[in-house]
């Protein structure tokens, strides 16, 4: 009979064996890769070591669930709380109910539960569980250029048709416009961005804790992943960031809008910062801008910056713990900030 306890280090081994059964020799490669970073650099990482769930059978590994640990802010109360990304089980072992036990012991020994893009399977147990499901996270995009709304799933002669029809509005919404305060790019989170952090948390009723160990962690630290970081200051104050990278996809070049934080009721300063990835993302030749946001008023000032909405696939669940909640808790985030920058759907 299994049973479930915590990561030990001599796991280590074993536990790579197993993601090379059930993912490939690849994803083994690039799980291995970020592992140290993810587990044992993470800031937020408890002194008795990560929060890995493993199922063991005798001496043998046969699942595991691992999590990111982080600092969670609902309704002004700060909490542990932990992201669940990688779960596996081994194959011979699958469809036993495994992957639900491993998910109850994760929930009974943390603050909040946080799941973010899950897989089809993973969603599937979620719902089954009856947790509740504040997602998607809704997806919103800026076209820039006539090759920006290609589909690769459609034959070349409509998508040849609908960048025509659609290049007037495109040069519409991705003309330049100027700043209205100085951007700067930046190699490091000093201590300023934890008194913004503190300045601002109180603004949203969900957020995981934006300081400045955290962001060095999430976004100067990782081995498999390099972004580009920007500082917003007015008059010299600090008043926000945002973090943003540029990928190859199937139909062209894409700018990702990874993370950002302002006060969501300074409109002026968010519109800063999505005009400076606008240039960012022209300059690096990207014909279309993609973002993820929950917060209701960030997305409202993104459409006015020209951004639509678009399907979005990033589920996201969350149980709180270690507080009573409304009962209408879940139906209501217009003042929750999630974005893709937060667990680790950015790979």
């Amino acid at each position: 009979m299994a049973t479930v306890d915590i990561y030990r280090p001599e796991d280590e081994r074993a536990i790579t064996a197993m993601y090379r059964r059930v993912f490939g020799s690849a994803a083994a490669e690039g799980h291995r890769l970020r592992w140290g970073w993810q587990h044992r650099r993470n800031p937020n990482c408890p002194p008795e070591g990560p929060q890995i769930w493993i199922a063991r059978e005798g001496p043998t590994i046969i699942g595991q669930y691992a999590t990111m640990p982080v600092r969670l802010v609902v309704n002004g109360q700060e909490m542990d709380a932990s992201w669940g990304m990688d779960v596996m089980v081994a194959p011979e072992r699958q469809r036993q109910g495994l992957g639900e036990v491993l998910v109850r012991t994760w929930d009974q020994h943390v603050g909040a539960s946080l799941g973010l893009g899950q897989s089809g399977s993973s969603y599937r147990l979620f719902q089954d569980l009856r947790w509740p499901n504040a997602g998607p996270v809704p997806c919103l995009v800026k076209p820039l250029t006539r090759r920006a709304l290609r589909r690769p799933n459609w034959p070349m002669p409509i998508n040849r048709l609908i960048s025509a029809l659609t290049l007037p509005f495109v040069r519409i919404v991705a003309r330049a416009r100027p700043l209205a305060a100085e951007v700067t790019a930046i190699r490091r989170f000093d201590d300023e961005f934890t008194a913004l952090w503190d300045r601002l948390a109180s603004k949203f009723a969900f957020i995981v804790r934006r300081d400045a160990p955290h962001l060095n962690w999430k976004f100067f630290e990782p081995p498999h992943v390099r972004y580009s970081v920007v500082e917003l200051r007015r008059g010299g104050e600090l008043i926000g960031y945002a973090v943003y990278r540029h990928v190859w996809e199937p139909r062209g070049r894409v700018t990702l809008l990874v993370d950002f934080l302002v006060d969501p009721e300074d409109e002026p300063a968010m519109m800063t910062l999505l005009r400076w990835v606008d240039r960012e993302a022209r300059e690096a030749n990207s014909d279309k801008i993609r973002a993820f946001s929950l917060h209701e008023g960030f997305r409202r000032i993104m459409k006015r910056s020209g951004y639509f909405q678009v399907k979005s696939t990033m589920e996201f669940t969350t149980k709180i713990n270690a507080i009573e909640v409304p009962h209408d808790f879940y139906q209501h985030t217009e003042r929750w900030h999630v974005t893709l920058g937060d667990s680790d759907q950015d790979r």
